[in-house]
């Protein structure tokens, strides 16, 4: 029997997981977790909208027989889109 030492190994990849953060707050903790998500923060209208879209990637990532771990950046940024999300670039300095 081996041991893992938790350490990722060479050529494997981690579970992809998309996380949301709702930055906004009424006072109360939100957290809700599913398939493939994991949001935490917001008011409960931002709270909503965050597991809609989540809950909605999900559904077309299994209409197209696929997985967070098996999309591609570019496919998930399309679906991402056709939900109402899109990627912002960070800006250096």
């Amino acid at each position: 029997m081996s041991k893992s030492s938790g350490k990722k190994q060479p050529g494997r990849k981690g579970k992809a997981l998309l996380l949301g953060v709702g930055l906004d707050s009424d006072g109360h903790k939100r957290v809700t977790t599913g398939p493939n998500f994991a949001l935490v923060g917001g008011t409960q209208e931002t709270h909503e909208v965050m597991t809609e879209k989540a809950i909605k990637i999900n559904e077309k990532l299994s209409a197209k027989g696929k997985t967070m771990d098996s999309v591609s950046r570019e496919e998930f940024d399309d679906i991402a889109a056709s939900v109402g999300l899109h990627r912002q670039e960070l800006r250096q300095g």
